[in-house]
């Protein structure tokens, strides 16, 4: 099991940016795919992004697509993910996430962050 903490959510004026920070210790996660999910008050947690363990697959949900990035850096055991053109319908509670499965489109992870809050609001 490797675990997870994010670091980076604030508050955020619409149309800004924000990067979040995932570090990972327990493990390397050179061999893992990692990915980003979030949940809305009284929304069900959502996939956000993926990216595949070797970083040439990368996954992004329609509504982040064009806006958000992830990335990886296997020395520093992190990942990233660099949101842009922030929305009011971003505001959530964002989650890192390791392991699992890439499989249509979407991550099945096996481990979870604690999650940090991300809120866009003029």
């Amino acid at each position: 099991q490797v675990q997870l903490v994010e670091s980076g959510g604030a508050l955020v004026q619409p149309g800004g940016s924000l990067r979040l920070s995932c570090a990972a210790s327990g493990r390397t996660i050179s061999n893992y795919h990692m990915g980003w999910f979030r949940q809305a008050p009284g929304k069900e947690r959502e996939f956000v992004a993926a990216i595949g363990w070797s970083g040439d697959i990368t996954l992004y949900a329609d509504s982040v697509k064009g806006r958000f990035t992830i990335s990886r850096d296997n020395a520093k055991n992190s990942a990233y993910l660099q949101m842009n053109k922030l929305k009011p319908e971003d505001t959530a509670v964002y989650f890192c996430a390791a392991g699992g499965v890439l499989i249509s489109g979407r991550h099945h992870p096996d481990d979870w962050g604690q999650g940090t809050q991300v809120t866009v609001s003029s």
